[in-house]
């Protein structure tokens, strides 16, 4: 009992079970970048531009197949909490066998469009080299990364986000190894990262199918692919690619109107860009618990419970939201320095990352809400809902393009997009029809 004299809610120390070793495991995800662009980087400028280079390719085919995670977790979750543990493990087995085939296609694909993908951004030839060397030897581990995907879907939808922590951890480990061994003890340059790279995932990946052929023995479950399973897999995965393509295509418009102001705005636009997602982890720890916890409670039948939850986690992701927000707001004025020494972006971050804390709250009540409409298995609204907001956004972003400066353009994003995020998944949540 807390000095207050007040018990402590249950369903705090839930979320905090579930959210605080997904952030730990989210958090682990882009240090693999980090890890390999601090290593490539002393290999000179043209390695570390071609690594950004395909990087950006790889980045945004595993984002947008983030589904992967998301489907499975509200799927397993719910058939746990109905009773039905081999149900559960065998929907999560469906979506490793989606995430196989999946990757399997993207391989294929990829090897064959490598060269064009690259081509396309335009750089100078000794850069073009070095991304098609790393993306063609990456391609080899995107199977695995999704593999990836699919298993943490169901591990968190058995409530277990400890064994992707361990996991993901001990892959950042031997990434970090592997590619200073690579690069540098056989001189395979960025090769050699891309290569190094690859082997981590795949151990990750076989670890992963390791840990889930162990759960699926355990309760007696099949593990070839069920064709029913595997097909509903992809239509729920479906609905949410939909929503996550909403998502990026209103960051892409963002950063392509910042664009249009000018090199020191748009320094500074991908600077605010690059703190929002960071403070991002921290909310899609909490979406996340929501996912797991909203699934296994509709599982379960038990409609009061969901509501209990869906309440904790919005007061979660508003405290999380204000907290962050005053960090950012005391950080403001040195913030920049962290990321450039030039003094005219400094300058222009300031306000934004200002205007930034203020909308802070709001994000975590949208990401929140987000992760609670996924875990009830919403996905076609959030597909829909995400259009709508999309087509409402664009207006709004023009409009603050037109102010000419850069606080115009994130109070269009940071404001105007999260206010209609908040507003379409509040009124949903109000209701009834997503408590299936």
């Amino acid at each position: 009992m807390s000095k207050s004299g007040r018990r402590p809610n249950p369903l705090d120390a839930e979320i905090l079970r579930l959210a605080v070793p997904t952030l730990a495991a989210l958090v682990a995800e882009p240090l693999f970048l980090i890890v390999d662009t601090a290593l490539i980087g002393h290999l000179g400028s043209a390695p570390l531009a071609g690594l950004g280079i395909a990087s950006v390719i790889l980045q945004t085919a595993v984002g947008l197949l983030v589904f992967l995670a998301y489907a499975t977790t509200p799927a397993v979750a719910r058939l746990l909490g109905s009773g039905d543990e081999r149900g559960a493990v065998r929907a999560g087995i469906d979506g490793l066998w989606l995430a196989a085939g999946v990757g399997a296609l993207l391989l294929i694909s990829g090897l064959l469009g490598a060269s064009a993908a690259v081509d396309a951004f335009g750089a100078r030839e000794d850069v073009t080299a070095a991304a098609t060397t790393y993306l063609t030897i990456s391609l080899w581990g995107l199977p695995a990364m999704l593999l990836v995907l699919a298993a943490t879907g169901l591990m968190r939808g058995l409530q277990d986000t400890r064994t992707p922590l361990l996991i993901v951890g001990v892959g950042f480990a031997a990434n970090a190894v592997l590619n200073a061994v690579f690069i540098y003890g056989f001189g395979w340059g960025i090769a050699g990262s891309a290569l190094g790279t690859v082997v981590a995932q795949w151990g990750m990946a076989l670890w992963f199918v390791a840990s889930v052929v162990r759960a699926a023995r355990a309760v007696g479950a099949e593990l070839r692919p069920g064709f029913a399973g595997v097909t509903l897999a992809a239509s729920s995965g479906g609905w949410l690619l939909v929503r996550t393509v909403s998502l990026r295509a209103a960051m892409l418009a963002t950063v392509l109107a910042g664009s249009a102001l000018g090199v020191i705005q748009l320094a500074a636009l991908n600077v605010a860009l690059a703190v929002f997602s960071l403070l991002a982890f921290v909310l899609d720890a909490l979406a996340i618990a929501g996912q797991a916890m909203i699934g296994h409670s509709l599982g379960a039948g038990d409609r009061q419970r969901v509501r209990l939850v869906e309440r904790r986690l919005v007061r979660f992701g508003l405290l999380a939201g204000v907290a962050i927000g005053l960090i950012i707001a005391a950080l403001s004025p040195v913030l920049g320095f962290v990321f450039t020494d030039d003094a005219a972006v400094r300058e222009a971050l300031v306000p934004v990352t200002l205007l930034m804390a203020v909308g802070v709250p709001l994000a975590g009540y949208v990401f929140v809400l987000d992760g609670v409409l996924i875990g009830a298995g919403d996905g076609r609204y959030l597909a829909l809902a995400g259009v709508i907001v999309l087509l409402v956004y664009l207006p709004l972003l023009w409009i603050g393009a037109s102010a000419g400066n850069l606080l115009g353009l994130w109070a269009a994003f940071g404001l105007g997009y999260i206010s209609a995020r908040a507003l379409s998944l509040g009124l949903r949540v109000r209701g009834e029809a997503w408590l299936r």
